[in-house]
C-alpha cells in the first residue's frame, strides 16, 4: 500500500510540476463548454444532456494524452528498470499509476461543475440526472485511463501509445451506436451494445444507478489493470 501511495504522489507531482496540467484543464473546460453552449442557446432547453453526450468523444483526445506517457516515458527514459527494482509489487506500481491518472482526469471533470451551475441560473435543472451523469463520467474516465495505461505499457513511443489508445477507445464507443449494432441480429446486437463504454455511460446518465453498469466499469478497469500487470511481468521474463 505504501508503494502505491508513493507512485501516486510521484505521478501527481509529475502532472502539476509543469504548466501541462493547467493547459490541459483549461483546454478541456473550454472545448467542452464551447461544444455544449453553442447548442444550448439554440435549443433553449434547460438540460445538460448535450453536455454529457459529447464528453465521451472529448475524452478520446484528452485521456490518451494523459496516459500515453504513463509507461512509455518510463521505458524511453530508462527509468522503467528503476521502478521494477523497487521493493514493490508490480500490482502496486500499476495501481499507483492508474489512481494518479484517474484522479488527474477526475479533477478535470469536476472543474466542469461550473457549467451546470451556469445552466441552473437560467432555469430549473434536474440535479439528479446531473449527479448521476458525473458519476458515470468519472467511471468512464477511469476505464479510459486503465485502457490507456495498458497500451502505454506495450510501447516506448508516446505517439504510438496515444494513437492506439484513441483507436481502441473509439471502437469501444461506436459499437454502442445504433448504426453499428443494428447490423447484427437482435440477440447479437444486444451483446455487442453491452460491450460499449458509451452505452453504460448513457444508462447511468438517465439518473438510474444500475448495478450492471457499475459492474461493467469495474470489470473493464480490473481487466485492464490486470493486463497492465501482466505486461510488466512479461518484461521481467
Amino acid at each position: 500500500m505504501r508503494s502505491t501511495l508513493t507512485i501516486f504522489r510521484k505521478e501527481m507531482l509529475g502532472y502539476f510540476n509543469s504548466a501541462i496540467a493547467y493547459i490541459f484543464f483549461t483546454l478541456f473546460l473550454i472545448l467542452l463548454s464551447f461544444l455544449f453552449f453553442r447548442i444550448y442557446f439554440l435549443q433553449g432547453i434547460v438540460s445538460m444532456n448535450d453536455f454529457f453526450s459529447v464528453m465521451p468523444w472529448v475524452f478520446l483526445i484528452f485521456v490518451p494524452a494523459v496516459t500515453m506517457k504513463s509507461w512509455a516515458e518510463e521505458r524511453k527514459s530508462g527509468t522503467m528498470e528503476v521502478l521494477l527494482t523497487m521493493p514493490a509489487l508490480d500490482t502496486e506500481l500499476v495501481i499507483g499509476k492508474f489512481l494518479a491518472g484517474a484522479a488527474f482526469v477526475g479533477i478535470a471533470i469536476l472543474l466542469t461543475l461550473i457549467v451546470p451551475l451556469l445552466v441552473a441560473s437560467t432555469g430549473p435543472l434536474d440535479w439528479g440526472t446531473v449527479v448521476a451523469s458525473y458519476l458515470g463520467a468519472l467511471l468512464l474516465a477511469a476505464a479510459y485511463v486503465a485502457i490507456g495505461n495498458f497500451v502505454s505499457s506495450l510501447t516506448g513511443n508516446q505517439i504510438t501509445a496515444f494513437l492506439f489508445t484513441a483507436v481502441i477507445l473509439f471502437l469501444l464507443l461506436i459499437i454502442g451506436t445504433e448504426p453499428v449494432y443494428s447490423v447484427f441480429p437482435n440477440v447479437i446486437a444486444e451483446v455487442v451494445r453491452n460491450f460499449s463504454l458509451n452505452y453504460h455511460f448513457q444508462s447511468i446518465g438517465r439518473g438510474v444507478i444500475d448495478s450492471r453498469d457499475l459492474l461493467f466499469y469495474g470489470s473493464v478497469i480490473g481487466l485492464f489493470v490486470y493486463y497492465n500487470v501482466k505486461s510488466l511481468e512479461a518484461r521481467n521474463w
